[in-house]
């Protein structure tokens, strides 16, 4: 069911980027702006998108200088026009933007965190158009091995959100796991609408890395399309054969190809399967460490639809068939801790939309 007031991107969406008589009804103005790119989004009063623009203008790829004013330039190059026409819209913006290389810096919120603790950890930065950006904080889960994340935290309550409704499902005391897999695969513990702890896995970056610069990539050709069994295959490897770990495993990517079993278009898919299938066996033994297993358990997923698509796959293999994809999780993330923050006032409820 969707929240009351929560953003319903539909076919109603503007062409990305364009100004239209409906912009006067702009509300709010988000940002969620990564490390290699930057998305904004317009919402009107009920939190629909109105429109969308793109950018590769990450915090490491500033069409200038932070201190040449990079991230004015790119904030006015994604919503320049957008201000022009509503310049009083409130701001807020997620993700790297707010790390020690960002705009400004917005301290973590420990664990367990909750949506009030981001509000409440909101710094705000002023941009050289006199507009004030409300950047979210990341979150820090402190101990021996510590663990951090950026914008993925306002996925999660975006997906939170999701399912708030008459049984303010939400907020309930069931335990639940959402992971969102990407170059730094994220896997949080949530409860009581709140973060209580969660796991990172380099998976896609460590993948990145052994295809592009050591000798399992030699033997490799990139396929023309997915191949699903060799990605199983790697997959049952490591849920099977994986026990020394993955640095004794993944020599098997070049080995299987000597030896005829791979061919070099299907090695790529079995790397990938054999990485994912380590995460997901580390995620499953640390999930048995707390009284739980991925075997049974209902999940979501959050990220790149054909990504979360083999995730699912994985997931299957160790016994999970119930993990749901969250779609739009960041746009409802963060409109919902807008709402929190007051930035902006939802529509009365008879004119929401949905």
């Amino acid at each position: 069911m969707k929240q009351a007031g929560s953003p319903t991107p539909t076919a109603s969406h503007a062409a990305a980027g364009a100004v239209d008589a409906s912009h006067a009804h702009a509300a709010l103005i988000a940002l969620d702006w990564g490390t290699t790119s930057l998305r904004a989004y317009l919402y009107d009063a009920s939190g629909n998108v109105l429109a969308t623009r793109g950018s590769a203008a990450g915090i490491m790829n500033l069409p200038c200088s932070a201190d040449q004013g990079g991230f004015d330039a790119a904030f006015d190059e994604a919503c320049g026009a957008w201000l022009e026409h509503a310049p009083a819209v409130p701001v807020i913006a997620a993700g790297m933007v707010g790390s020690a290389q960002g705009w400004l810096e917005a301290p973590y919120v420990d664990t367990p965190a909750s949506a009030d603790a981001l509000v409440a950890g909101i710094v705000r930065v002023k941009a050289a158009c006199g507009v004030t950006l409300h950047i979210v904080p990341g979150v820090l889960q402190r101990g021996e091995l510590p663990n951090v994340m950026r914008g993925e935290e306002t996925q999660i309550f975006g997906a939170l959100g999701q399912e708030a409704g008459a049984a303010n499902a939400a907020d309930s005391g069931k335990r639940s796991l959402i992971g969102l897999p990407g170059t730094h695969a994220k896997w949080a513990v949530v409860q009581a609408g709140r973060i209580e702890r969660f796991h990172t896995f380099m998976t896609g970056e460590v993948f990145a890395a052994l295809r592009d610069h050591t000798i399992l990539g030699r033997t490799m050709d990139t396929p023309d399309r997915p191949d699903t069994g060799a990605f199983l295959h790697g997959v049952n490897i490591a849920r099977e054969k994986g026990h020394a770990g993955v640095l004794a495993t993944i020599f098997s990517a070049r080995t299987l190809g000597l030896t005829g079993q791979l061919s070099r278009e299907q090695q790529p898919d079995y790397l990938s399967g054999l990485l994912i299938g380590h995460e997901l066996a580390g995620l499953d033994a640390v999930l048995a460490q707390q009284q739980s297993a991925l075997a049974g358990q209902s999940l979501r997923l959050i990220g790149n639809e054909a990504l979360c698509e083999r995730y699912r796959l994985a997931l299957a293999q160790f016994g999970c068939t119930q993990a749901e994809l969250v779609k739009h999780a960041t746009e409802r993330g963060l409109w919902r801790v807008a709402s929190q923050a007051g930035l902006v006032k939802p529509a009365p409820q008879a004119a929401r939309a949905g």
